[in-house]
C-alpha cells in the first residue's frame, strides 16, 4: 500500500473496472456464472481425499539424459508421460496438426561441474527447470529446486511445473505466441493456462500417475504458482507475471480448457491488468505501509467514502472481541452484526501484515506476506457490514464468497489510477494483490462469513476475489446468490 500525501478521501462514486467474463450464462437478461456454487470448483465437486502421486501406479519409462535414476527423475518421467498423453489427445483437436513430443529430457545436479549441457549452457549452478526452444528440450534441476517444490507443495506441484514448461513446447510446435520481448508475458501466461488445463485432467482422474483433490490439493498447486512469480515488478527481465496473474491464467485453463489458452493475447492480458499497478514509481519503494491505528482509520474512511453506507460500521481498536452476541469473534479482525461494529486487535493484525523472510537455505517462500495480508482482512470485515445493510445473510458459504468478491471490488478501487482523481489516502502497490491471493489460498479468512467459516476450495476463494477485482459490486451480488 501507499499512503497518500493529501488528507482528503476518495470520492463517493466507485470507478468501474473492465471485466473479464469467463464461463457465464444468461438468465432473464442477467449474467450468472455457471461456477458460482461454493461447493463446486469450476463445475467439479469440491473434494477432499488423496492428492499426489497415484498409489500403485508403475513408474513410466522415459529416456532422460544425465539422470541419476533417483526419485525426482522418476517423478519427472511420470509427469511428462501424463502430460504427453494429454497433449496427444488435445493438440490435434486444437491445432489440426499431429502431436510431436519434445526431442530430449535433461536432468542435472547444479552442484556438479560435470553435468550435461542444457540449451547450449552449462548446468553448473543452474537452479531451474525450463524449456529450450533452440533444440526443443526440457530440463530440470533434480537436486535443489524440484525437491523443495515437492517438499513444500507436493508431487502435483512438480507436475504442474512440467505442464507449464511443456506448454512452451506446445506453443513452438503450434506456432503461437512466439517472437520478441513483447510476447514474453503472453507466452508465460499461456503456459500457465496450459498447465491449468492439464490440472483439470488430473482433477477429473484422467492422469495415470497423479491425482489431485479440489480442496487442499489444488490449493497447494496454486500456492506454488504464487510462490514462483515475478517478485520484482521493476526488473526488466520479469515476464512471468505477478502471482495474481499466474493464478488467474492457471484458473482460466482449469475452467475453460486449452482452447481459451490458445486465444490469449496481449489485449486479453491487458484487460485483466485493467488499472492495477504494475511497477513502483521509485526503485527504493517497497510498497509496505505499516499497520497502525492511524493507517487502519484511513482505510475505514476511504471505504466509507467509496460506498457511503447509510449505516456505517463503528470501528474499535481495542481488540477483535467486542462481546458480540450474534457472531463468533474472528481474530485479528471481527464484525458484530448486533452492534454493527468492527473490532480490531491492532498488534496481532500488524504482525500478520509484516513481510516474512525466507530461510537462508530456502529457494522458495511458501506464503507471500506483507501489509495487504492485514489490510485485506479489514476490507473483508467491512464487506460484511455492506452485506448486512443490504439485508443479505451473513452466515453462509455465499456470504464468504461475497466477502472475497467485494474485497476484490474495493481493492480495485484503491488502484492509483482509480484513486488519483479523488486524492485517496491509501492506494495499492505492486505486490498487494499477490499478498491477498496468498492469504486466500492459506487460511482464507478474507473469504469467510461472520463466524470465520470459509469454503474449502482456495480455487473458489481466489476466483471470487478476482471476480471482484475485475468486475463490480453488482457482479458479486449476481454471482453469489443464496
Amino acid at each position: 500500500m501507499v499512503l497518500g500525501r493529501r488528507t482528503t478521501v476518495m470520492a463517493a462514486s466507485l470507478v468501474a473496472v473492465s471485466a473479464l467474463v469467463v464461463g457465464c450464462a444468461s438468465t432473464a437478461g442477467r449474467p450468472v456464472s455457471i461456477y458460482h456454487d461454493p461447493f463446486r470448483v469450476a463445475g467439479l465437486d469440491a473434494t477432499a481425499g488423496p492428492s499426489g502421486s497415484r498409489p500403485g501406479a508403475p513408474n513410466a519409462v522415459h529416456d532422460i539424459t544425465g539422470t541419476d535414476g533417483g526419485p525426482i527423475d522418476a517423478l519427472a518421467a511420470n509427469a511428462i508421460t501424463d502430460i504427453e498423453t494429454y497433449w496427444s489427445q488435445q493438440f490435434p483437436a486444437l491445432f489440426d496438426q499431429p502431436f510431436e513430443p519434445v526431442d530430449e529430457l535433461i536432468s542435472w545436479d547444479p552442484t556438479r561441474s560435470d553435468g550435461p549441457v542444457f540449451c547450449e549452457e552449462t548446468t553448473e549452478e543452474l537452479i531451474n527447470a525450463g524449456y529450450c526452444s533452440i533444440d526443443h528440450t526440457i530440463g530440470w534441476d533434480r537436486e535443489l529446486l524440484l525437491p523443495e517444490v515437492q517438499e513444500k507443495f507436493g508431487d502435483v506441484a512438480v507436475a504442474f511445473i512440467f505442464a507449464h514448461e511443456y506448454g512452451h513446447a506446445v506453443q513452438r510446435r503450434a506456432g503461437i505466441a512466439m517472437g520478441g520481448r513483447e510476447a514474453a508475458l503472453v507466452r508465460e501466461q499461456q503456459a500457465d493456462c496450459f498447465g491449468g488445463a492439464f490440472l483439470r485432467a488430473v482433477a477429473e482422474d484422467k492422469a495415470a500417475h497423479f491425482t489431485v483433490n479440489t480442496s487442499d490439493g489444488l490449493n497447494k498447486v496454486l500456492a506454488s504458482a504464487v510462490a514462483i512469480r515475478d517478485e520484482d515488478p521493476n526488473d526488466p527481465e520479469s515476464h512471468h507475471g505477478s502471482a495474481f496473474e499466474r493464478v488467474t491464467a492457471t484458473q482460466i485453463g482449469f475452467t475453460d480448457g486449452p482452447g481459451a489458452c490458445a486465444r490469449m493475447d496481449a489485449d486479453e492480458i491487458d484487460s485483466r491488468r485493467a488499472d492495477l499497478p504494475q511497477q513502483f514509481t521509485q526503485d527504493s519503494d517497497s510498497g509496505e505501509l505499516p499497520v497502525t491505528e492511524e493507517t487502519l482509520a484511513q482505510f475505514v474512511a476511504t471505504f466509507q467514502a467509496i460506498f457511503d453506507l447509510p449505516d456505517a460500521p463503528n470501528v474499535v481498536y481495542s481488540g477483535a472481541d467486542t462481546g458480540c452476541t450474534d457472531a463468533v469473534t474472528t481474530e485479528p479482525v471481527s464484525y458484530c452484526p448486533a452492534t454493527n461494529t468492527i473490532g480490531i486487535s491492532v498488534p496481532e493484525l500488524a504482525e500478520r501484515g509484516t513481510p516474512g523472510r525466507m530461510g537462508r537455505r530456502e529457494l522458495i517462500q511458501t506464503n507471500i506476506t506483507g501489509d495487504y495480508n492485514a489490510y485485506v482482512l479489514l476490507v473483508s470485515r467491512y464487506t460484511l457490514a455492506m452485506q448486512k445493510g443490504r439485508g443479505q445473510p451473513l452466515d453462509s458459504p455465499q456470504t464468504a464468497l461475497r466477502a472475497a468478491c467485494l474485497s476484490g471490488v474495493i481493492t480495485a478501487a484503491l488502484s492509483p489510477t482509480n484513486a488519483a482523481a479523488s486524492g485517496a489516502q491509501v492506494t495499492l502497490s505492486p505486490g498487494d494483490l499477490d499478498e491477498a491471493v496468498s492469504g486466500l489460498l492459506t487460511d482464507g479468512l478474507a473469504a469467510s462469513d461472520v463466524n470465520g467459516e470459509t469454503v474449502p476450495s482456495g480455487f473458489a476463494r481466489v476466483d471470487a476475489f478476482r471476480t471482484g477485482v475485475l468486475g463490480s459490486q453488482e457482479g458479486c451480488d449476481s454471482r453469489y446468490t443464496e
